[in-house]
């Protein structure tokens, strides 16, 4: 009986990070199929879909598992946080097939824009699922690339760590959702210029799976011809374990501990 409700329990932790990974890609590849197909909006307005997304994203999966939806974060959780590492693979297989499934659905529903703009289903709208150096046109190398996923997603999990720590000064339950999302659009503003801001494999590696099988040959290379779509996997794994344990050597060890954790003010 104990092992059925512990089966039911997985099961349903792991809908729930398919789920909410699904939500943050239907926003974020649907906001970049409108903006390339139809010229509808700019990419301020791609930074604000994909954080809205990320929000809503968490607030489906938040009860359930915390909401990761990217497997740089449950990297990160299993190698600072004490999350189950017999968890870190099935969750990450959940948040790929998410986006995957998601893409999958944004890709039929722009089937009529996309054809117009890009007959062939080349690298002119490969970039509405998955990422390039300098977006695939700007005069980035692969290696320029992983260097931004790195940074980029050391930047996410610091933070994260920073607003998912009691002890520090994390928001409220119902807000976090809502900072972290914040913290993606501030991401796609300010590091969105040399690798698309993926910062996520698993929103990057769906999402380029369904395009491949929808008719973009190209999918796996980047304009130059390189193999490419192993950097927005890479990259984030690395930078992420990186801002996780950044956090957790110069700010977590310093912070109250037991009893005053969850009782430290800022005037502390």
């Amino acid at each position: 009986m104990a092992e059925g409700l512990t089966q039911r329990g997985v099961a349903g932790e792991l809908i729930a990070e398919f789920a909410g990974t699904a939500v943050l890609i239907l926003f974020g590849v649907g906001v970049v199929a409108q903006v390339t197909a139809a010229d509808l909006g700019d990419h301020d307005s791609i930074a604000w879909a994909w954080g809205i997304g990320v929000t809503l994203g968490v607030y489906v999966a938040g009860r359930t598992t915390g909401a990761h939806l990217n497997p740089a974060v449950t990297l990160g959780f299993a190698l600072f946080r004490g999350f189950p590492w017999h968890k870190v693979i099935p969750y990450a297989v959940a948040q790929t097939a998410g986006a995957f499934v998601a893409a999958l659905l944004v890709r039929w529903n722009y089937t009529e824009v996309l054809t117009m703009v890009d007959p062939g289903h080349t690298l002119k709208t490969q970039g509405v699922f998955s990422t390039l150096p300098g977006n695939g046109t700007l005069p980035v190398t692969l290696w320029g690339g992983l260097r931004d996923q790195i940074i980029g997603t050391a930047i996410l999990l610091f933070v994260i760590f920073a607003l998912s720590d009691t002890a520090n000064m994390a928001p409220s339950a119902n807000l976090g959702p809502f900072v972290i999302g914040l913290l993606v659009v501030a991401i796609g503003m300010a590091f969105g210029t040399n690798a698309g801001y993926a910062i996520n494999p698993a929103r990057d590696f769906g999402p380029r799976l369904a395009s491949f099988l929808t008719g973009y040959g190209g999918a796996w290379r980047d304009q130059y011809g390189s193999l490419y779509f192993w950097v927005p996997i890479v990259g984030p794994l690395v930078g992420g374990a990186l801002g996780a344990g950044l956090y957790q050597t110069c700010i977590a060890r310093f912070l109250p501990q037991g009893e005053d954790r969850d009782t430290v003010k800022p005037s502390d």
